[in-house]
C-alpha cells in the first residue's frame, strides 16, 4: 500500500533529481545540499511505508545497499575515475527507489549509462548543433556526467513505483 505523503515524497523527487542531472551534464557538480534532500525524500518515504508496514526490512536492505555502494565507488572516486558527487547520488538511491526495486534500477542504470557512454565517445551519432559541440568537448575532456543515467534510470523506477501505486487497487491510501 502506498500513503499519499510516500507518493508526494517520490513525487517530489523527480524535479529534483531532473535538476541534479542537467547541472551533473552542463557543469559536472552534483552539489551536496540537492543530495542531502533526496535522502531526506528517500529516507522519509521509507520510512513512512516501514511504519504503515510494522516491517524495517527495506529500510535495513537499503541502508546496507547505500553503505556497499559508496565504499564500493570510493576507491574509483579516489582514483579520480568517478565523481564525489556521483559517489554520494549512488549511495542516496537506495534509499529512493527501496531495497526491493534496486534490481530493477541496476538495469536500468546499466542501460541507461551504457547509452550515455556511447553519445559522449561517439558524438557523431547526434545531430549537428550546440549540444553535439557539447558532447564532443566532454569528450576531449574525459568526463562523462554519471549523474545524468543514475537520475534517469531512478526517475524511471520512481514512475514505474507511482504508477503501480495507481494501478494497484486499493494502495493508495489518504493517510
Amino acid at each position: 500500500m502506498l500513503l499519499i505523503e510516500v507518493f508526494l515524497l517520490k513525487a517530489l523527487a523527480i524535479p529534483l533529481l531532473a535538476r541534479i542531472a542537467w547541472l551533473d551534464f552542463t557543469t559536472q557538480k552534483i552539489a551536496n545540499r540537492d543530495v542531502l534532500l533526496l535522502l531526506c525524500l528517500g529516507g522519509g518515504s521509507l520510512l513512512l511505508l516501514s511504519l504503515q508496514s510494522g516491517s524495517w526490512w527495506d529500510i535495513g536492505a537499503s541502508t546496507i545497499a547505500a553503505l556497499v555502494l559508496f565504499v564500493a565507488l570510493f576507491p574509483f572516486w579516489l582514483l579520480r575515475k568517478v565523481g564525489a558527487g556521483d559517489v554520494k547520488l549512488m549511495a542516496v538511491v537506495p534509499f529512493l527507489v527501496g531495497g526491493n526495486d534496486l534490481v530493477g534500477f541496476s538495469v536500468l542504470l546499466l542501460l541507461f549509462a551504457l547509452a550515455t557512454a556511447m553519445v559522449v565517445k561517439n558524438p557523431f551519432l547526434l545531430p549537428q548543433g550546440a549540444f553535439r559541440l557539447y558532447v564532443q568537448h566532454l569528450d576531449r575532456k574525459g568526463v562523462v556526467p554519471f549523474g545524468v543515467p543514475i537520475s534517469v534510470a531512478s526517475i524511471c523506477m520512481i514512475a514505474l513505483q507511482l504508477g503501480y501505486g495507481f494501478m494497484t487497487p486499493g494502495s493508495l491510501l489518504m493517510g
